[in-house]
């Protein structure tokens, strides 16, 4: 299956948040949205980074609380792996177990278009397994 149709099923929304927004604004907008990261963007089109829970607690750990009154400019990860709307769920999957990285914008001609999560691959996997179990036990109880 392509990443576009999973966005197709799933949606193409994306929480944003402004590169100017502080540490306790993306707490917020993580909790308000129940996400695990948030893109970062000034226009919400063209990323700048993403920042996701992770993020936050390595910075809090290295830093102290005092990340959290500065711009998340400081806690994101500006070279963001992206995937496209024509790539393979499968091929996503092996890359978000390669890099460890559980989020992945999708971006078509340099717009941002969706994200998935790792929620959404192994949800896509699963799904795919119930698939190939009920066609196997029809094609079983049909003989």
């Amino acid at each position: 299956m392509r990443i576009g149709k999973l966005l197709d099923s799933k949606g193409h929304d994306v929480a944003t948040v402004a590169p100017d927004a502080t540490g306790w604004e993306v707490l917020a907008e993580l909790a308000e949205h129940r996400v695990g990261a948030l893109v970062v963007s000034q226009d919400e089109v063209h990323m700048d980074g993403i920042v996701s829970e992770r993020d936050i607690v390595r910075q809090l750990h290295t830093h102290g609380a005092q990340v959290l009154d500065g711009p998340v400019s400081a806690l994101m990860v500006a070279e963001v792996l992206t995937a496209g709307p024509d790539d393979e769920v499968e091929s996503l999957m092996a890359v978000m177990t390669t890099h460890r990285v559980r989020h992945v914008p999708v971006v078509e001609d340099g717009r941002l278009v969706g994200i998935v999560s790792i929620g959404d691959v192994v949800k896509h996997r699963v799904d795919s397994l119930e698939d190939d179990n009920r066609a196997l036990h029809n094609y079983i109880n049909a003989r």
